[in-house]
């Protein structure tokens, strides 16, 4: 079979067969009563305002249709997936029970592939996947389903153009994650390409000091130290911080993405003057407009924020963990990956704190008010609606109030 006959991005026109499956597996009645009325509902004494932004973005909601597609399209194929499809543990656990196996990376980030045979069918993640694990699975021809957001395909045009142009991309986010890898893969198609990965503001300031030459900035050999693992392999900061082009990781604080931009164009202009940085420094618009709606919804919820607030999404999931980390700002703040993290028996609630993915939880007991008290809940990109329905589920469970019919019997309000 030709390339052309293999790859998929635009599924298999199986979405009127599989959204009625999807919609009874993710739906929540209780989560659309309150949307239906202005998101905000009131049960019992508690009062629930919903973030008029939340839950499932478009490019999720495409990459889970296609991997149902997939599943119905190829009865017969061993599927495979390469990582997560999103950062959702219930999602994920879907598609293991839908029989796909997960191809996992290993610590470098790197994926094995010598058990996938031309027989086979294997799907892309929303994040994407590197340009060496794409030629890589081409080698073999089996049938690749892209489910890549269009989001990602855009700060992927961007960086290379950058590297195209001989402009060293300067990429916000997390040199761990998948979306990050496969955005820098995009730079190493050109012999001349050169990334730089800043994590924060930070970050960022040691690569304005450095393009300044202030007297504090690092050491060229302290900088590759604290860079080395987040740069292209030939990467040096006295050459290649002299033309930059700014992207982001499209999952990360979008304002942060902006200033971080803002930032280092300063101190371009600082180093060498308004004309060169006019010349020598880019920024375009890579900022996700799912994740900016989200953010934007909890900016809003918090102009009057609610005295509890529950954030309900992967400890994984990058977006939920900033939408958590906003939250904290202005209330008490719970992040939950699901409702099992609010026990009925004792009362207690598991939660993360730090934005790291990798830091435990803690426990908290008697966490809810006394009296009548305003439930603020959003949910990260990667969250379905019934996810959320099951965490105010339990809620008010532990508050005694009884759930309205609607939820009970399954249909919307």
């Amino acid at each position: 079979m030709t390339i052309e006959q293999t790859y998929f991005r635009k599924g298999f026109g199986l979405k009127d067969e599989v959204r009625p499956i999807i919609a009874s597996e993710y739906h929540s009645s209780l989560v659309e009563r309150i949307r239906s009325r202005g998101y905000t509902d009131t049960f019992g004494d508690v009062t629930v305002r919903l973030a008029e932004e939340f839950g499932f973005c478009y490019g999720v909601d495409r990459a889970v249709d296609y991997a149902y597609e997939t599943r119905r399209k190829f009865p017969d194929k061993k599927v495979y997936l390469v990582g997560e499809i999103i950062h959702n543990p219930h999602v994920n656990q879907r598609m293991k029970e839908m029989d796909i196996e997960f191809i996992y990376p290993d610590d470098d980030g790197n994926f094995e592939f010598s058990h996938v045979t031309p027989e086979d069918a294997v799907l892309l993640p929303a994040f994407g996947v590197t340009i060496e694990a794409f030629k890589d699975l081409q080698k073999i021809g089996c049938v690749l389903v892209d489910t890549t957001c269009g989001s990602v395909l855009l700060v992927w045009k961007r960086v290379e153009s950058y590297a195209r142009d001989g402009f060293t991309a300067v990429i916000h986010g997390k040199h761990t994650h998948e979306e990050s890898r496969a955005t820098a893969s995009q730079v190493r198609m050109h012999p001349e390409g050169r990334y730089i990965i800043v994590r924060d503001m930070p970050e960022a300031d040691i690569l304005c000091d450095y393009i300044r030459g202030s007297d504090n900035r690092l050491s060229r050999k302290e900088f590759m130290e604290r860079f080395g693992v987040k740069s292209s392999d030939d990467f040096d900061p006295d050459k290649h911080l002299k033309q930059i082009g700014v992207a982001n990781q499209t999952t990360m604080l979008a304002n942060e993405s902006m200033a971080i931009g803002g930032r280092l164009r300063k101190a371009m202009v600082e180093a060498y003057g308004e004309d060169y940085a006019a010349e020598n420094f880019r920024s375009f618009g890579t900022i996700c407009s799912a994740t900016q709606e989200r953010q934007d919804a909890v900016v809003k919820m918090m102009d009057s924020p609610p005295d509890i607030m529950i954030v309900i999404g992967g400890y994984n999931s990058s977006n939920t963990n900033h939408l958590a980390h906003m939250c904290q700002k202005h209330t008490r703040t719970f992040h939950v990956e699901d409702s099992v993290c609010i026990d009925l028996d004792t009362g207690r609630i598991r939660h993360k704190v730090e934005l790291d993915a990798h830091a435990p939880e803690t426990v908290d007991e008697d966490w809810l008010p006394e009296g009548p008290f305003e439930l603020g809940i959003t949910a990260g990109a990667s969250t379905p609606n019934n996810k959320i329905g099951d965490v105010l589920e339990r809620v008010l469970r532990l508050r005694g109030i009884d759930l309205p019919e609607t939820q009970a019997s399954g249909q919307p309000a």
